[in-house]
């Protein structure tokens, strides 16, 4: 999926099923592309949106007016981590040097989202 027609939106709109009450849950999230994936940040202890993907990783979300379904996976070291974290710092903040990102995310878990299907 070419994500580039969203890109330039500020914000996600990110739904999970309640992992005990199976009850949609939206939050409202930065996101950034990266490669063919949407990323996201947290810093800190997961959330309830968080705990929600682990239990059950399909989720749905809106970006602009464009409604999408997806798999959300949930990272805090490797390739999809570093390239999430360098996406987001440089679509929201700008460039920066490593140090400076590295710093930035030393708390953080970056999301990764695949698209399946445009809904």
């Amino acid at each position: 999926m070419d994500f580039s027609r969203v890109a330039d939106e500020k914000y996600i709109y990110l739904t999970t099923r309640g992992r005990k009450s199976g009850n949609p849950h939206t939050v409202e999230l930065w996101f950034a592309i990266a490669g063919k994936e949407i990323c996201l940040s947290h810093e800190g202890a997961y959330t309830d949106w968080m705990k929600n993907i682990l239990e059950d990783n399909r989720v749905e979300f809106k970006i602009g007016k464009i409604q999408f379904k997806g798999n959300a996976h949930i990272d805090e070291s490797g390739e999809a981590f570093e390239l999430g974290k360098h996406a987001l710092y440089l679509k929201y903040y700008g460039k920066a040097d490593k140090e400076t990102i590295n710093d930035w995310f030393s708390e953080s878990t970056i999301i990764e989202i695949s698209m399946i299907c445009m809904v």
